[in-house]
Order: structure tokens, then sequence, then C-alpha cells
């Protein structure tokens, strides 16, 4: 009964850190394409929200990929405090 016990748990602690190995491995310094990542990407990066990202991803639909990473500011709600906390983790690779 012993064996069994200690086997159950041993299992349910695998099946724990298999199910949250994708986030141990997350890199939060991990860089980000502002020309294609997705609103729930860029929500990682520091000062950005829900809002912020849409907004991100609305004015990249509308006025096209950005150029540079400092273009960014010119995203309406992002200003040069938001570029600053984030300049090491943006590219603007267009792929």
């Amino acid at each position: 009964m012993r064996k069994r016990r200690f086997f159950f748990q041993f299992m349910a602690t695998i099946f724990v850190i298999c199910l949250y190995l994708p986030i141990l491995q997350a890199d939060d310094h991990s860089p980000i394409n502002i020309n294609t990542a997705l609103a729930e990407e860029l929500v990682q990066l520091k000062g950005i929200g829900p809002k912020k990202a849409t907004a991100i991803t609305e004015y990249r639909e509308n006025h096209g990929p950005f150029t540079t990473p400092e273009d960014l500011m010119k995203v309406p709600g992002i200003g040069p405090k938001t570029f600053e906390a984030n300049k090491d983790r943006i590219t603007v690779d267009v792929e």
C-alpha cells in the first residue's frame, strides 16, 4: 500500500512539472517582434496591458510594419518611459 501511494504521489508530481514546464522555460527577456507579435505576446512587455497591446496591433494593421523599435512610441499611449523599459526586448524584423 505504501509503495502504491508513493507511486501516485510521484506520478502526480511529474504531471504537475510537465504541465508547468513551458512556463518554467519561458524566458522573460526573449525578444518580441512588434511587427508579428499577437496581443497575447505583447502583454509580456513592461507597461503593456491588453488595451495597449491591442492598440499596437491596430496601429500596425492601419499604418504598416514598424521600421525601427522607436516607432512603437507612435502608438497612442506608449511614451518614452514604456519604450525605454522595453527597448532591449523589441525587434522589428519583417517576415
